[in-house]
This record gives C-alpha cells, sequence and structure tokens, in this order.
C-alpha cells in the first residue's frame, strides 16, 4: 500500500530503517550489504533525506553513520504512517489498553532494526498478561496486514529480559516502561 505513495523502493526501505525505530543507525556499506542494492542508489537518497533535514548525520572514524532525525516536525507523522503500513499501530493500542497487567512491550527482531520483514516479533513483559486476548488480536491483525505475529510472553517476576536486538522499540503506557 505504502509502495504506490513511495514509490522509490530503496527511499521506502531507507524510511523504515529508520523512521520505525529512532534509535537505529547505519552507515552507507552496511546499508549496501543490507540492503542489496547499489551504494550510489542508496547515497544518493541518504543524500536527499539529509538535505531534507529528515536524517541526521555524524562521522565516527571514516564512516558516515546517518539516524532518523526524531526533532523534525514530520518525525511522528511519518513513524506513525510506517506503523500503520506494518500493522503495528492498532495491534499495540489494543494490547496496551487490554492485556491485563503489562509492564513492558518490545517490538523485537528484523524490523525492529529497520529490516523488511514478514514477520512481526513482539515481546510483552508482565505479571498477568491476557495471552487468549493477545492471541486472538493478533491472529484478527494478522489478515488485515498480511503478516505473520510472532508474540513471546514472558512473566516479570520469573525472568530478566535480554533481547537479542541490541535496540528493540519500546512501547509502553506512561510510567509503565
Amino acid at each position: 500500500m505504502i509502495e504506490s505513495l513511495i514509490t522509490n523502493k530503496t527511499r521506502l526501505k531507507l524510511l523504515l530503517k529508520f523512521f520505525l525505530n529512532k534509535e537505529t543507525t547505519s552507515y552507507l556499506r552496511n546499508l549496501e550489504n543490507e540492503f542489496g542494492e547499489s551504494s550510489n542508489a542508496i547515497r544518493l537518497e541518504l543524500n536527499r533525506l539529509e538535505k531534507a533535514d529528515l536524517l541526521v548525520s555524524n562521522f565516527n572514524g571514516n564512516r558516515k553513520y546517518f539516524r532518523a532525525n526524531d526533532n523534525h516536525p514530520l518525525y511522528g507523522e511519518i513513524n506513525s504512517i510506517l506503523q500503520k503500513t506494518v500493522g503495528l499501530d492498532t495491534v499495540i493500542e489494543k494490547i496496551l489498553k487490554n492485556v491485563g497487567d503489562l509492564n513492558e512491550a518490545y517490538l523485537i527482531g528484523d524490523l525492529a532494526i529497520g529490516k523488511e520483514s514478514g514477520i512481526i516479533d513482539l515481546l510483552l513483559v508482565g505479571d498477568d498478561i491476557d495471552t487468549r486476548f493477545v492471541v486472538a488480536l493478533v491472529t484478527k491483525a494478522e489478515k488485515l496486514v498480511n503478516k505473520k505475529y510472532a508474540t513471546s510472553f514472558f512473566l516479570k517476576t520469573k525472568r530478566p529480559i535480554t533481547c537479542k536486538n541490541k535496540t528493540p522499540y519500546i512501547f509502553g503506557r506512561e510510567n509503565k516502561v
């Protein structure tokens, strides 16, 4: 759906990479390997997004690292559109409101680091999570967004959390996360 609005595939990949998780940073050669596209096409789009002030950059050695400019007036809107595109907005909102005693919710896996994926990995942490509600909600969401959800549950009192993804995207209620 968003592909008809943003027709440049490289630009769309960059927006997903940087705007789903504002903590994500990357440099040109890493993006080239990840996307499987020419460095020139990626560089052109990085420069356009940086010129528009949607991305900011800094040098670390000889590498120029990019990240989303979360101070840009459109940052929140772009993030929201991308969340809706990958099907996160409705699911997360309903989970946070109706799941029970949820302390933390994490988007982990490929989407958390901005890689396109057919699977949405969620990690829900709490003491009394209504797992039947979450499974029912996820089943409905899968039909709407044509993606599969992989949902993991952890009881906060039983086990510390370790995420393989170093920068999970965190959702939460105010004063809960």
